[in-house]
């Protein structure tokens, strides 16, 4: 499993995913940078396999979609269960505390 990018706001698979995890980043943003390769380590772990899809969406060439889902910074990371944001967090963070957090929120 890898993680799915979201291309032109088109956010249909993550809204009819079951369990997703959304990464919205920029490409010039820093700690987008270094989350990129723990979001990417964590969607092929056999943890979260057929749990949860992983999804990254870049909000300059996603702005609807950025907007709907009200991101005021980056990265923003959101858990949506059957289309319904239920969790957020911003900011970089350690592949064991976003691992922790992913569990502590499906």
């Amino acid at each position: 499993m890898a993680v799915k990018i979201i291309t032109g706001d088109n956010a249909a698979e993550l809204e009819s995913a079951k369990v997703a995890f959304l990464d919205i980043s920029a490409t010039w943003c820093g700690p987008c940078k270094m989350i990129a390769p723990v979001v990417e380590e964590l969607s092929e772990s056999p943890d979260f396999a057929g749990r949860v899809e992983f999804f990254n969406a870049d909000a300059e060439e996603n702005p609807g979609l950025a907007k709907k889902l009200r991101v005021m910074s980056i990265p923003s990371l959101m858990i949506i269960k059957e289309g319904k944001v239920t969790a957020r967090n911003v900011g970089f963070q350690s592949a064991p505390d976003l691992k922790a957090w992913i569990e502590a929120n499906i």
